[in-house]
């Protein structure tokens, strides 16, 4: 590992996952610690062929845009890194991914990409956390150096360098309380009670994680997940989180002992209360009805639920939907965009590989008194095909929402074979969608672009466009 100076560096952008970068003689520097606007100097700790990897030692000239964190944690934990970055520079650079992932990638004729939908909160946005439990805390280079410190027990966040490491988070601005509390109540139960925190490398102990959901009506689920059937000790600490928080309205815990977090394959046990909370979305064309969704511990839902509003009006009016029309929905999940469309399509089926998430699609429904959706569960490449088509209909609308990696070549291939008059194409990234752009581009025009900020303080940036068939 080198060791090099470079002095007076202006930092004049960000890449595609949130660092800075500078330019020295040609190359490509990527900067730790550092937002774009930013002059001072450079520690190069790592050089390759065609790109270099430093961080900002020292400032010379704070960029404009440069703030100061609200979070005690923000040094050390990299879940919001852009967090010495103003609000508005940081929609300015997610609107000039969106573009440059479009431009470079895409490579297709563009038609003039909206302005970026700012989130309508910054703090305490999100409706899900998972926090770990850890022998290993993160230490300082201080207490590192302090003889005298025993206990390395944490309930927290990964370090972002060192995934066996946990940072004890005291409070976290990402989640509206209880949520913080809880966290903290258990922490100091098991440190009390003499509960043995995770051993990530020897595979020990009992405490694992915690997630903790919260929903806009109030409601909140608490799952503790156990890594050995020590049923007196989780009675125990259960019973203290019943007590202490007589808010918690689904209470449940997971008995893990795989060599993974995950618990989609892990039986949930209830507890207290219900085995889900509820979630609420008013229509976009109809104020006076709301939709309900169920959450239960393994659903998936839009961690942002005010933005995840936002999007979904967004895929709905680029559908513009008559009535008449029938819909595929792929990667639909839980069925929300399904569902939420539903009143203005003829017919709409959902496809997703989860099968708990097509039984939570199938449910929500239901319990919305929706009659025209039907839910499938597979892997998309096998499930698309002549046979299905036939059974379902020929769809006059696609709307996917793929993962980060995007839609399978395959797909892509079945989408131009289908030819639907619209395809509606919500993407969490922008690189992967233009990948996929420039597939349909034989057969589609792009016409809309709608980026979306649904993770303030994060690179992260959802995109949303419409495309019509030529």
């Amino acid at each position: 590992m080198i060791r090099k100076i470079i002095e007076n560096v202006t930092i004049t952008g960000t890449s595609s996952d949130g660092r800075a970068i500078a330019r020295i003689n040609d190359h490509v520097v990527f900067v730790q610690d550092a937002i774009p606007g930013d002059i001072g100097d450079i520690m190069i700790y790592r050089k390759k062929k065609s790109f270099m990897e430093g961080r900002l030692i020292n400032i010379t000239t704070p960029s404009i845009d440069r703030v100061t964190p609200f979070c005690e944690h923000f040094s050390i934990c990299g879940g919001c890194k852009w967090q010495n970055m103003s609000y508005q520079a940081q929609l300015t650079f997610k609107q000039l991914q969106v573009e440059d992932a479009l431009k470079r990638l895409a490579k297709i004729k563009l038609p003039e990409i909206s302005k970026i939908i700012p989130s309508p909160s910054i703090k305490y946005y999100r409706n899900k956390l998972e926090f770990t439990f850890s022998n290993n805390r993160w230490l300082t280079i201080e207490e590192m150096n302090d003889e005298s410190i025993k206990n390395k027990n944490a309930l927290g966040f990964h370090t972002p360098q060192s995934f066996s490491k946990v940072i004890d988070i005291n409070h976290c601005h990402l989640q509206p309380d209880p949520s913080n509390q809880i966290r903290l109540s258990v922490k100091n139960y098991a440190l009390e009670n003499s509960l043995a925190f995770f051993d990530l490398k020897q595979q020990t102990g009992l405490l694992r994680n915690l997630i903790i959901r919260t929903s806009n009506t109030g409601e909140i689920m608490v799952i503790v997940c156990f890594h050995q059937d020590e049923k007196e000790a989780i009675t125990n600490l259960m019973n203290h989180l019943s007590n202490q928080f007589p808010s918690i309205t689904s209470l449940l815990y997971v008995i893990n002992p795989k060599g993974n977090d995950t618990i989609f394959d892990q039986d949930i046990i209830i507890f207290k209360g219900s085995d889900h909370i509820i979630e609420e979305m008013p229509l976009s064309d109809d104020k006076t009805r709301k939709l309900i969704f169920k959450i239960r511990a393994k659903s998936f839902f839009q961690t942002n639920s005010e933005q995840a509003h936002h999007l979904y009006q967004i895929a709905y009016a680029f559908a513009d939907l008559k009535g008449t029309e029938i819909v595929y929905d792929l990667y639909t999940g839980t069925g929300t965009i399904a569902n939420f469309i539903a009143h203005k399509a003829k017919k709409v089926i959902g496809i997703d590989n989860v099968p708990d998430a097509i039984n939570d699609a199938k449910e929500n429904s239901i319990t919305n008194g929706i009659d025209n959706t039907s839910f499938f569960s597979g892997d998309l490449k096998s499930v698309l095909n002549d046979t299905f088509i036939n059974e379902n209909g020929k769809p006059d609308v696609i709307i996917t929402d793929p993962p980060r990696a995007g839609m399978h070549e395959n797909v892509v291939k079945k989408l131009l074979e289908i030819e639907p008059d619209k395809i509606v194409y919500v993407s969490c990234n922008p690189a992967t969608q233009a990948r996929d752009l420039n597939l349909l581009d034989t057969k589609y025009e792009l016409i809309k672009v709608q980026p979306v900020d649904m993770f303030p303080h994060t690179h992260h940036v959802e995109n949303v466009v419409l495309l019509i068939k030529r």
